[in-house]
């Protein structure tokens, strides 16, 4: 057990502890704020303040962020220590920065909160962030330094005192999610008479008339592909439809009313774990978002606890409360839909921290770090550049023991030429997953 000295114990401290400490080195631990209590405690002890108590604790320079209760602007100055960079910069202690700070800082999404320019669709813009700015956002950097400091306090209470056991950390271990969403079910199949109509008149091609004759299969119909896929490699994946009730500019699914819906939505919960994918149309209305829910867990018999945002439409706190509201305890949102990489720096899931109400929430969120619609569609890379780009994911997230989360369509894993080579790509990256 770890004790924790800190003058002044809260919300945000008691969190950013959980994470760090209970979650990600799983070791259990206690904040005081008796310095006599901390002083006298003989076992491994963490001093979080700027004055030293005892010779023989590892000490944590702080800065006033973990001890606020309001949303203001922070100095950030970053710098590279041990070949990665930091920022909150602390002299004299036993780490160059105030890790629990700083980390707080970004899982949090802290900077989300303060005044930013949104992007075209009304979503935080990637190029407001910290982690983009100083070239970073590929890394998980809050595990690279909860890693470096495991070492850290391994060295510094190894060996313990005569009689007491070798102080050993254990990492959280590496783990793979593969998820889908299912916004465009079909290329051609089940449009209803109007939708494929007025497809025939913008573009009549052969391969729609062979289609809707049964002659062809649907292009982006790649389900039993899929589930061949995750048998052989003994995945688990989640998937995410989306059940808009009508059809809009960013919502082109198949409708929720159709036989076909219900049993493509139905054979996936038989045998994975499956959520809701919040249409565009619900982001400006709660109840089509309750309504959309509703539809999910009629069609599986199940109640549905996971989402991710369509488009990634969503901001904070606002997104996160109506998700909460409607009873969802798993979001899998957290990346950004204009780019790939750890929007809050971190491979790992963890419970979301109401900056506003300053109190940790019942809503675990699920970041991911790539997609492959961003690869193709904002980043304009060829299957193969989207491979490589992934391959770098992977095995950044298994050197941090980290958790990797992938976000796939089915129209891109199907035939469509427009996505040739993609399937490959990722069958390819699938393969390297267990090596």
């Amino acid at each position: 057990m770890v004790l924790i000295y800190s003058p002044v114990s809260n919300s945000r401290l008691q969190y950013t502890c959980s994470f760090i400490f209970k979650e990600q080195l799983q070791v259990g631990f206690d904040i005081t704020t008796d310095a006599g209590k901390f002083a006298a405690y003989e076992g491994v002890k963490i001093n979080y303040s700027n004055e030293a108590i005892s010779t023989s604790e590892f000490r944590i320079g702080s800065v006033q962020l973990l001890f606020e209760n309001s949303i203001q602007q922070q100095q950030i100055n970053c710098f590279e220590t041990n070949q990665y960079k930091a920022f909150f910069k602390r002299e004299g202690a036993d780490l160059s920065f105030d890790i629990l700070a700083a980390t707080f800082y970004l899982v949090s999404r802290y900077e989300e909160y303060l005044p930013h320019e949104k992007d075209m669709y009304g979503r935080y813009a990637h190029e407001n962030s910290l982690a983009f700015k100083e070239g970073v956002l590929n890394l998980p950097l809050v595990n690279i330094w909860i890693k470096a400091f495991a070492d850290k306090l391994e060295e510094k209470f190894s060996p313990l005192p005569a009689g007491r056991e070798v102080f050993k950390l254990k990492l959280s271990t590496f783990n793979f999610i593969p998820t889908y969403d299912i916004d465009i079910a079909y290329a051609y199949r089940h449009k209803g008479l109007v939708r494929s109509l007025g497809a025939f008149l913008k573009s009549p091609a052969i391969e729609r008339v062979k289609v809707l004759a049964g002659l062809q299969k649907d292009p982006f119909d790649s389900y039993e592909w899929m589930d061949a896929l995750h048998k052989k490699y003994q995945l688990k994946p989640h998937y995410f439809f989306l059940a808009a009730q009508k059809n809009g500019v960013y919502d082109k699914n198949i409708l929720p009313g159709t036989t076909a819906f219900s049993y493509l939505v139905k054979q996936h919960a038989d045998k994975y774990e499956t959520g809701i994918h919040p249409s565009w149309q619900s982001g400006d209305d709660f109840r089509l978002l309750q309504q959309e829910k509703k539809i999910i867990e009629h069609i599986t018999g199940k109640e549905v606890k996971r989402s991710r945002q369509h488009y990634i439409r969503f901001n904070l706190p606002a997104g996160y409360r109506r998700l909460l509201e409607a009873g969802i305890t798993d979001d899998y949102s957290l990346c950004y839909g204009s780019i790939n990489g750890f929007r809050a720096s971190v491979a790992a899931s963890f419970y979301w921290f109401d900056l506003e109400k300053d109190e940790q929430t019942l809503l675990r969120i699920h970041p991911s770090c790539f997609m492959d619609a961003n690869s193709f569609y904002e980043q304009h890379f060829s299957a193969e550049q989207a491979y490589e780009e992934a391959m770098h994911y992977l095995k950044i997230c298994k050197e941090v023991n980290g958790q990797l989360i992938t976000i796939w369509h089915n129209n891109f894993l199907g035939t469509a030429k427009q996505f040739a080579g993609w399937r490959a790509c990722y069958e390819t990256f699938i393969q390297h997953i267990n090596l």
